[in-house]
């Protein structure tokens, strides 16, 4: 495991295991909305493509997404591992609200210098919109990719519940 993706919806616990396993492997961690989101306002990176193709031409790295649309191939042809937190949306809504509503009221800066407001919330595109109604088509896709013979040669592993994966990770 030397190019890890860590997939899974928002707030499956993405970006903590990526953490975890980049202190635990000493492989470099990059944290795929901090790439994408790169101004206030939530602007994004008119250079992702080039700044993941960059990061990913190393021999090791880690990075917490399936990845946006334009860099996911990217990333899954050179990735070696594929770590796809499945968990129930019983596990996943209970973190997502509890982490927006901690950013929302302590006004804590995430990506690019944002915040999330309280009118966010009212926003399709709100994290706790986006994990409700992205639930099923994201794990269609991992499914699908995991699937697809390209990959084939990808290592993964698929964890349902996270103890599992609280497991697997003391053991490592």
């Amino acid at each position: 495991m030397e190019r890890i993706l860590v997939v899974g919806v928002t707030g499956a616990g993405k970006s903590t295991l990526a953490r975890a396993l980049s202190g635990r492997l000493g492989v470099p961690y990059h944290e795929m909305d901090a790439l994408y989101y790169n101004g206030p306002q939530w602007a994004t990176n008119a250079r992702l493509a080039e700044d993941v193709a960059r990061l990913t031409d190393g021999r090791r790295w880690i990075i917490d997404s399936l990845g946006y649309p334009e860099v996911r191939d990217l990333l899954w042809d050179r990735a070696d591992t594929v770590i796809w937190l499945d968990y129930r949306r019983r596990h996943i809504m209970p973190r997502v609200l509890r982490r927006s509503l901690r950013r929302t009221i302590t006004r804590e800066v995430v990506f690019g210098g944002n915040l999330e407001t309280w009118a966010g919330w009212l926003h399709r595109d709100h994290p706790a919109w986006w994990a409700w109604s992205q639930y099923a088509p994201r794990a269609r896709e991992i499914e699908r990719r995991l699937h697809d013979p390209r990959f084939a040669p990808l290592r993964t592993l698929r964890f349902r519940r996270p103890q599992d994966t609280t497991a697997w990770l003391t053991g490592l």
